[in-house]
């Protein structure tokens, strides 16, 4: 048990260090008028877009059938499609379930604050409109300065139980924002913007299922299956498309987190076909791939090339900034080197393999 209580330790250190390393900067530019006002608006029924470790979250009061409703029209997302309620570091998650298996309590211990969601049945109080209709509810609590000072006012208004539903702060299918003007650029000045800066882990947090007696990974992220293995004594199961009987998560959808660009993710060697079809045809494309595979694409003409970082998490981190660029490169398609099919890129893959969904049909 030492052991396994070490590694736990372990665990959460390595994901604390990398979730908060730029939060320092941000914890110095806390505006407490800024924060007060923005949980005034939130106790009033209103949304605001606050930035958190993962990416920024587009908030609404957890409890209110009516802020979670404008939430899902502002994005244009589904109803049946749940969100995550972030809580504040203080806050009870006793008071969201009907129960809190000690499983989850252990991950809560190991990873909270920082990017891990648990999925548990929600409590009978807590409005069906938040868990999309269904009998379970996401909940995590970030580690950002801006986002927990933001929660904890908010919780003090209500009796330290205020927790706001949060998904990503974009239209629904778009990449989602890493940067307050990247909220800007979805929404103008339509929603009240927290400005923390650039989001460290720049991909949405890992979502783990504990609602149904064991562990399931619904959605990977920064904290990996092994660091969850690590804590549980057992590695969760891994989705595989077989389990009918997972609740729905948000970001789960086969096709998500699209660029407006038509995007191809093929191996490498399926890449230069394409590069050089286009280059024959005379049109710009995109090319993201690691500079160790690139050779002659990087400087061949009509070709916008994109050194991809090589570790893991530095892509994760630059993924959603750099296809909102492309965005904006004025190029016919954005083509990308399909990464290693390991557990460490799991995260990346699973965000590129959706954004690669919504074209399919012109691969």
């Amino acid at each position: 048990m030492p052991d396994q209580r070490k590694s736990a330790q372990d665990a959460g250190q390595r994901v604390d260090a990398a979730a908060s390393a730029a939060s320092g900067e941000a914890a110095t530019t806390i505006d407490a008028a800024r924060i007060e006002h923005a949980a005034a608006l939130l106790d009033a029924g209103e949304l605001v877009a606050f930035p958190t470790e993962t990416v920024y979250g587009l908030g609404g009061d957890a409890e209110s059938a009516d802020a979670i409703a404008r939430i899902y029209a502002a994005k244009g997302r589904p109803a049946n499609h749940p969100v995550i309620v972030h809580l504040a570091p203080e806050a009870d998650p006793n008071y969201w379930v009907a129960h809190l298996p000690a499983d989850a309590q252990r991950l809560i211990d190991a990873f909270w604050p920082g990017p891990l969601t648990l999925i548990l049945k929600r409590a009978a109080h807590i409005p069906a409109a938040v868990s999309g209709g269904q009998d379970s509810v996401g909940l995590r609590c970030p580690s950002h300065p801006v986002s927990q000072a933001l929660l904890t006012a908010f919780g003090a208004r209500r009796g330290g139980h205020g927790g706001v539903a949060g998904p990503s702060a974009n239209r629904f299918g778009h990449v989602s924002p890493t940067t307050a003007q990247h909220v800007r650029d979805e929404f103008g000045g339509s929603v009240y913007v927290l400005d923390g800066g650039a989001s460290e882990v720049g991909i949405e947090s890992t979502i783990i299922d504990l609602s149904r007696g064991f562990p399931a990974l619904l959605r990977p992220g920064h904290v990996t299956p092994q660091d969850i293995a690590d804590v549980l004594g057992e590695a969760p199961r891994l989705p595989d498309g077989s389990d009918a009987t997972a609740p729905r998560a948000s970001g789960t959808l086969k096709a998500h987190y699209a660029p407006r660009t038509p995007l191809a993710l093929l191996p490498f060697e399926e890449l230069e076909s394409l590069l050089a079809e286009h280059a024959a045809n005379g049109q710009r494309v995109a090319l993201v791939a690691r500079s160790s595979r690139a050779g002659r694409w990087a400087d061949a003409p009509g070709v916008h090339f994109v050194a991809a970082p090589e570790d893991p998490h530095a892509y994760a981190r630059e993924l959603y900034g750099l296809l909102r660029a492309l965005d904006s490169a004025h190029v016919t398609r954005i083509l990308i080197e399909r990464l290693p099919e390991t557990i460490e890129w799991i995260a990346v893959n699973d965000r590129l393999g959706r954004a690669a969904a919504a074209f399919e049909a012109q691969h």
